[in-house]
């Protein structure tokens, strides 16, 4: 009885449409800089281990700088398709 008033009044609500918060411009601006500043330091980070990877190599050095490499490029991925996720996770 309790169940059934309370899917009757949860289907009278209907499905609301969503509406941005007032500050929205300025958070997703915020969010477009710090996008921004992920994808240049994975590019610098990429950059900074080919440089390393040479040197390990020219030196005949241990070779850490592939794990480098990876890691960036992980980051990469995982930071660049954030929002993909989140959509498919709240969505």
């Amino acid at each position: 009885m309790i169940l059934a008033i309370a899917y009757d009044t949860l289907a009278q609500l209907g499905n609301p449409t969503p509406e941005a918060p007032p500050v929205s411009d300025e958070i997703l601006r915020l969010v477009r800089y710090l996008t921004w500043f992920v994808l240049l330091s994975g590019v610098c980070a990429i950059i900074y281990a080919g440089g390393r990877f040479a040197w390990e190599k020219w030196t005949g050095g241990g070779l850490e700088s592939p794990k480098m490499v990876a890691g960036a490029m992980i980051g990469g991925v995982v930071a660049t398709s954030a929002g993909t996720i989140m959509n498919a996770v709240i969505g």
